[in-house]
């Protein structure tokens, strides 16, 4: 019988989470929602972005693009999704 060191192949995790509201040219307000994974030595190793755009007649766009760090050290895609909510009329 041998002895296994379960955490061993574990991976400590920290999140950081940036959020920026503004507005732009035309009006829309913006949130750019960032969070980032980084491995205990503080490099990424994956970045979760979510951009919400609320326009003034009441129009919603949300763009959330997940990626993680490959091999090559560079972020690669992992899945996008882009949500448009029209405004009802009146």
């Amino acid at each position: 019988m041998s002895e296994t060191d379960e955490g061993a192949n574990e991976i400590e995790v920290d999140l950081v989470e940036f959020e920026t509201v503004g507005t732009d040219d035309e009006g829309d307000i913006v949130i750019d929602d960032v969070v980032v994974a980084t491995d205990s030595e503080g490099h990424i190793i994956a970045v979760d972005e979510t951009v919400a755009v609320v326009s003034p007649l009441g129009e919603v766009m949300m763009d959330e693009t997940v990626s993680v760090v490959g091999d090559d050290g560079e972020l690669h895609v992992l899945e996008e999704d882009v949500t448009v909510i029209e405004s009802e009329d009146d």
